[in-house]
């Protein structure tokens, strides 16, 4: 993909995918920003912030799943050029996606806990749910390590160490299911990298992401407000502060 190639904004995402009127997105819309180049600048930072440096990716926050800082470095590069950051606001990596991916990975959420994990096992359609023998724990683990392969393969570098084209080359590569992994495709892991992506940037902040509530104020998404009767009846569009879970607890 040429560097030069117009790219696509995160506000023009929003709009396309329905997040700018609060939808959520859904498993059947894939790729967003993947496959489109955006800014240059928009390949995730070196640095402390950024996860760029090997010593300070987890010196901000401990984590609950990773064990080694390098794949936690390959996931934040992933999900940033997912949910880059622009002028609309900041992305994946400043939103601490990576760390509410993270820590969703160590509780049920990656052990599938709630979920039926019996066989038999079958490739399942388009239109059904999760079919892998897999947790998402188990794939997660093995994409992240896959991409890094993937990297070493087609550029002889670390993922982390590509420029933005050639992490969206790869994160492509694995939309379109060139990729191939053991118990799943790599199109399931992609959506369920996309998902998480989505889902980290828009939570609560309880969970980890949506760093100061700035994901729910580029939306103007009020967050969990104790009532509205003092602006119901206000005919113009109403700019609330966001509030979280943790601002009604006492």
């Amino acid at each position: 993909m040429a560097e030069e190639q117009k790219g696509l904004s995160r506000r023009d995402f929003l709009k396309t995918t329905g997040i700018a009127t609060g939808a959520l997105v859904g498993g059947g819309i894939i790729g967003g920003l993947v496959g489109y180049n955006v800014k240059k600048e928009d390949k995730a930072l070196q640095g402390t912030e950024q996860g760029g440096t090997h010593t300070d990716a987890t010196s901000v926050r401990g984590l609950m799943f990773f064990r080694n800082p390098h794949d936690f470095q390959v996931l934040s590069q992933a999900v940033e050029r997912i949910f880059p950051e622009d002028d609309l606001g900041p992305g994946a990596i400043k939103l601490g996606v990576a760390y509410f991916i993270d820590n969703q990975l160590a509780g049920n959420y990656g052990s599938n806990a709630r979920e039926y994990m019996q066989g038999p096992f079958f490739a399942g359609e388009v239109t059904q749910g999760y079919q892998s023998r897999l947790t998402r724990a188990e794939i997660f683990s093995q994409g992240i390590a896959k991409m890094d392969e993937e990297a070493n393969k087609r550029f002889q570098k670390s993922f982390v160490d590509l420029d933005g084209g050639q992490m969206d080359e790869i994160i492509t590569a694995f939309q379109k299911n060139e990729v191939e992994m053991k118990g799943v495709s790599s199109e399931f892991f992609f959506r369920l990298l996309r998902q998480a992506t989505l889902e980290g940037a828009y939570a609560d902040p309880i969970y980890n992401g949506n760093n100061n509530m700035d994901g729910w104020r580029m939306k103007g998404f009020p967050g969990h407000q104790m009532a509205y009767i003092n602006v119901i009846e206000e005919e113009k569009f109403q700019k609330i502060e966001p509030k979280s879970i943790s601002s009604m607890q006492h």
